[in-house]
């Protein structure tokens, strides 16, 4: 009996300190979301993850007041970057104590909640429960032995 009390208690205690995780986004934390984003891992619903180790493109998002887009681009040698031909247009939106990245193409529309957004983190969940984690990055310049460019 004490340890399947105990065993509840360790349950209810991981369940509180997981829901406190979530962070409450504010509508001054979205200036936090410009610039450039290399995605680190995607966690699937079940909790499989998959990292990724290199990218061949970045997000870098554009947005002000609560309005914006999301383009592709692709990091080069040199420091600079290729801008793609993919982008979506986003609306941030606030609803029911949550934040939500509302994203829409000529073709399609879809919406992602904002998990955790930070100078140098951004987590979102999609309707799948897929959760899509990325670092803050920029540009990197391998050509001047390895120099960061400002």
């Amino acid at each position: 009996m004490k340890n399947s009390m105990r065993n509840g208690f360790i349950v209810l205690f991981l369940s509180v300190l997981f829901i406190s995780c979530k962070q409450d986004i504010k509508p001054a934390d979205i200036s936090k979301l410009n610039g450039y984003w290399e995605i680190e891992k995607v966690v699937f619903d079940k909790g499989e993850q998959k990292d990724y180790k290199m990218n061949e493109t970045f997000d870098f998002f554009q947005i002000k007041n609560n309005k914006g887009v999301r383009t592709k681009v692709m990091p080069q040698f040199d420091g600079t970057f290729l801008t793609t031909n993919t982008f979506e247009n986003v609306t941030v939106r606030f609803a029911q104590d949550k934040a939500f990245l509302d994203y829409k193409t000529d073709y399609t529309k879809w919406s992602e909640e904002i998990i955790l957004l930070s100078d140098d983190k951004l987590v979102v969940k999609n309707p799948q429960k897929i959760e899509y984690h990325y670092k803050k990055t920029g540009p990197v310049n391998l050509l001047n032995d390895g120099e960061k460019t400002k």
